[in-house]
């Protein structure tokens, strides 16, 4: 078994947390640091990671990257302890740390200099899953902050911009490179160990060479890899002007004071926890290799200011591609515990020095290679946060929400662009219901806890691709009822236009609904149905890779999220309000809140609705 702290060896069988912080928590920088220039150097590092996030946004070619905003920035100090992130991927965001120590562990500050730049994605050093490739810089400080790269070699290392984005293919099988359907990681893409992307500012040829010729678009990969390298180049600066504000010994002080500063202000919220073991279960539909509900258990022990997360009695690893790396489900782990204690504590290193988390080899949440993981860190991510949730709820049910969509609902097209006769692959993640909680409704289809991208605009993907948005809407009924229902699922109806398409589906939970909470009803399951030229409908399994004739429409519909607190609770004008918006159908109204007013007239045309919705 494995006990995971932050940014530790990921090398090791056994690794016991030995960084606390508690050391470091009275320190003498702490003592030094003045309240003010803490505050100006936690907001200033944050800062420069929103704005290297914009530049990778701005400067990238994908519409997954571009549009959807498929990326996360993020700043570390020369130790690789994460200082400051840009709010953006929760699931990028609690696993770059490990890109970030295996990059250094396998070039030390010694084989670095100034213009260089890491990338890696493989799963089993640092990474996720294939397709998010993350680039790490290192940064040295610079009395001349106009040069790009030409910072004097006796200047010292003071920390690494890194961020991690989602590339539509990386090779493998498949285009897109999210199949459902592999069993090994050797199908899934390219595995890039940590390797030097650029060498003093020079791009490494042979390396993009390597990387382009095994990919499908490459003239789009290329520019994404490069926008990474100037979304870094932009942290590079800024935080050289950070640092220059202050003499060398005050700045690295701050940055320590800063991981401090949050670390107490996470203690003191586990601290107002009782005392205590909780657990829960949940399962996935399905890995896409046959096998079916697998389960994920977890076991949380708060003791004083300490959070211990333990997944023993989760199923072994699988077949399919759901195995979750353990950068994922410490992801996955931190992101959940972010969500019951203060928003406003500063997210970086110090924060998860009171979680330890034990995830036993061999199973769907710490998989041995070459196990399939590219669903690992899309879907099974998804359900670790609800488990994780699903326990807290037993300690604090008023801070924690009912089950959520629990899928990212991953959709892949590829084929030849009928236009130009160039390759393409689309990828996108589907928004769906946000779970009730306690005072508010769920919001209805959002992109929800491990995913937080945008959509695709119907306007871009129709220009970019040759395919077309026949229908998008939300899914009325969809919703758990509850004093607060769930959100709403979305549907998504996408036809292939003029030519024969390879398509992947990638989702969850069609099975098993999401969860109410407090007396809700659970959320309703998702669907998927195939509509083929002839008239065919077909439904289609959650996880499955098909080639499509021209003409095939893709119909998608999202999970809603389940409700919270008893139906029987819910305000009258709650159900009028929803009701006159589309959200709930008379009949609907009938049948979950026994609601019978002048809307029973119009229970015909909710059927109506029903049937078209089933179609």
């Amino acid at each position: 078994m494995r006990i995971m702290n932050p940014e530790t060896n990921m090398n090791t069988n056994t690794n016991t947390n030995t960084d606390t912080g508690a050391d470091n928590t009275n320190s003498d920088a702490d003592i030094n640091i003045d309240p003010i220039t803490l505050e100006v150097t936690r907001n200033a590092a944050a800062a420069v990671c929103e704005e290297m996030n914009a530049t990778l946004i701005r400067t990238s070619y994908s519409p997954n990257i571009k549009e959807r905003q498929d990326c996360s920035c993020a700043l570390f100090d020369r130790d690789a302890q994460m200082i400051a992130q840009a709010e953006t991927i929760p699931v990028h965001l609690g696993a770059m740390p490990f890109s970030v120590r295996a990059a250094i562990e396998r070039f030390p500050p010694s084989e670095l200099n100034p213009g260089d730049a890491i990338a890696v994605n493989d799963p089993f050093a640092g990474g996720a899953h294939l397709p998010d490739l993350t680039v790490i810089s290192p940064i040295y400080s610079d009395t001349d902050t106009d040069t790009d790269t030409d910072t004097d070699s006796s200047d010292e290392l003071i920390g690494f911009a890194a961020n991690r984005a989602h590339h539509a293919d990386i090779g493998g099988a498949y285009a897109g490179s999210v199949a459902a359907n592999s069993t090994e990681i050797y199908q899934e893409g390219l595995r890039i160990p940590p390797v030097k992307l650029f060498e003093a500012g020079e791009q490494n040829t042979d390396v993009f060479e390597l990387i382009l010729t095994n990919v499908r678009t490459p003239d789009e990969r290329q520019g994404d890899l490069r926008a990474q390298k100037a979304a870094n180049e932009t942290g590079r600066r800024r935080f050289q002007e950070l640092a220059n504000r202050y003499d060398s010994g005050t700045f690295l002080a701050a940055t320590d004071a800063v991981k401090n500063y949050s670390e107490r202000r996470m203690r003191t919220e586990i601290e107002s926890l009782p005392d205590g073991e909780y657990s829960f279960s949940d399962v996935l539909d399905s890995d896409g290799a046959g096998n079916r509900s697998i389960t994920i258990t977890v076991t949380v022990t708060i003791e004083g200011d300490t959070v211990h997360v333990d997944f023993t009695g989760t199923a072994e690893q699988t077949d399919g591609p759901v195995n979750a790396v353990q950068a994922v489900t410490t992801s996955a782990t931190y992101y959940a515990i972010r969500c019951l204690t203060d928003p406003d504590i500063p997210p970086n290193h110090g924060c998860y020095r009171p979680i330890t988390i034990e995830t036993p080899s061999g199973t769907v949440v710490n998989p041995d290679p070459p196990a399939a993981v590219v669903g690992g860190n899309l879907e099974t991510s998804q359900r670790i946060t609800d488990v994780v949730l699903g326990a807290f709820g037993e300690v604090t049910p008023k801070r924690i929400i009912a089950g959520s969509q629990g899928t990212m609902n991953n959709v892949t097209f590829g084929g030849t662009d009928p236009r130009d006769g160039d390759q393409y692959t689309f990828y996108e993640t589907q928004g769906g219901g946000f779970g009730g909680r306690a005072g508010k409704d769920g919001l209805d289809g959002v992109h929800v806890h491990m995913s937080n991208t945008l959509n695709t605009p119907a306007e871009v993907l129709e220009i970019e691709y040759p395919l077309r948005v026949m229908q998008y809407s939300l899914r009325p009924d969809s919703g758990g009822a509850g004093e607060y229902r769930g959100g709403l699922g979305l549907r998504r109806d996408i036809q292939i236009r003029n030519h024969e398409a390879t398509f992947s589906l990638l989702a969850d939970r069609h099975d098993h609904h999401p969860y109410g909470l407090t007396g809700g009803n659970p959320g309703d399951t998702g669907a998927a149905i195939l509509n083929l030229p002839d008239g065919e409908s077909v439904t289609l399994d959650e996880k499955l890779t098909r080639t499509l004739p021209a003409g095939s429409i893709v119909s998608i519909r999202t999970p809603g999220g389940g409700g919270y607190g008893a139906p029987t609770d819910r305000e009258r004008e709650a159900i009028i309000r929803d009701l006159d918006a589309g959200k709930l159908t008379p009949a609907h109204a009938v049948d979950v809140y026994d609601y019978h007013d002048d809307y029973n007239s119009g229970i015909a045309e909710s059927n109506d609705k029903t049937n078209t919705d089933s179609q």
